[in-house]
């Protein structure tokens, strides 16, 4: 089995912030952003890790960056290691494939989901309340149908760190009316693309999470975009409406928590190893059938 990173040191090179996944370091105008094999579930990070899962999800955030660099700007800067600083050179061997240089920007403090199927957090608000994030659905809706339009869902963390849907006007009160509307409208415009896309693969896009920041007056696409830690990704041929989904994404590895007698908070129950070459291996496979190329 593969060589699983859990926690990355460069010793001598500041440690900006390390994140549930990724382990980000200051460059002064710039941030080398490590992804890591950790996973998290329901906010809880593994002591497990899932080979190759680092790798992937940079390699795949980057051939995203890419695609939509014409819908708006991003901050990523390169992957090539050769485009490093020189301070970070000797580590070559670890960051190889896994890290991703960026600018360093002022995050928006709220997570952008959009949602074309009714899923995950999305089904539970919506059979509790008949909406989701204030937004009025018809009723009957079942899960992982889809909704009669592409929905804007704003979320932000609560102090537990669970993500919890708020309504855009809420959001305009956090971060202003225009800068919201601006966010929303872009957030619509690569979901719609992606989707384009990935219908071309054989995936549908049930929903997907975009972070944005701001650099001396511009919006730009943050962190990681259109990854199995991000979105959901559902095989066209596999679909069926009304009923729980076979993801190519972190679901998986959230649906064997749920069979566990577990309350869901910190330690997480360990996870076997058939899940763990299982995960790698939807990993791998989202990334070869997005991408067309295998992640070694």
């Amino acid at each position: 089995m593969k060589e699983v990173i859990l926690k990355t040191d460069l010793p001598g090179i500041k440690l900006f912030k390390r994140g549930k996944v990724r382990d980000l370091y200051d460059l002064g105008d710039k941030l080398l952003i490590v992804c890591t094999d950790r996973i998290s579930v329901f906010d809880c990070v593994l002591s497990e890790g899932i080979p190759l899962k680092g790798k992937i999800l940079n390699q795949l955030s980057a051939f995203w960056f890419k695609k939509t660099e014409n819908l708006i700007s991003n901050h990523m800067i390169s992957t090539d290691i050769k485009d490093f600083p020189s301070q970070v050179l000797p580590f070559k061997s670890l960051l190889e494939g896994r890290a991703m240089l960026v600018k360093k920007t002022r995050p928006i403090g709220v997570e952008c989901v959009v949602r074309g199927y009714l899923s995950g957090s999305a089904y539970r608000e919506y059979k509790e309340k008949g909406s989701v994030a204030e937004i009025p659905l018809p009723a009957g809706l079942k899960e992982s149908d889809p909704l009669p339009s592409v929905i804007f869902t704003p979320a932000i963390k609560s102090s537990q760190g669970h993500d919890i849907n708020i309504s855009f006007k809420k959001m305009q009160e956090m971060v202003g009316k225009k800068l919201s509307e601006t966010i929303k409208q872009i957030s619509l415009k690569i979901y719609e693309y992606v989707s384009h896309f990935l219908d071309s693969r054989g995936f549908i896009l049930a929903d997907t999470k975009m972070e944005f920041g701001t650099l001396d007056g511009e919006i730009l696409l943050i962190d990681e975009l259109i990854t199995p830690d991000s979105s959901r990704f559902w095989l066209k041929e596999k679909y069926i409406p009304g009923k729980h989904q076979d993801s190519f994404d972190k679901q998986f590895v959230r649906d064997y928590f749920e069979t566990l007698k577990w309350g869901k908070n910190p330690p997480p129950p360990p996870l076997p190893p058939d899940i763990i070459e299982k995960t790698s291996k939807i990993y791998q496979d989202t990334y070869r059938r997005i991408t067309g190329k295998n992640i070694f």
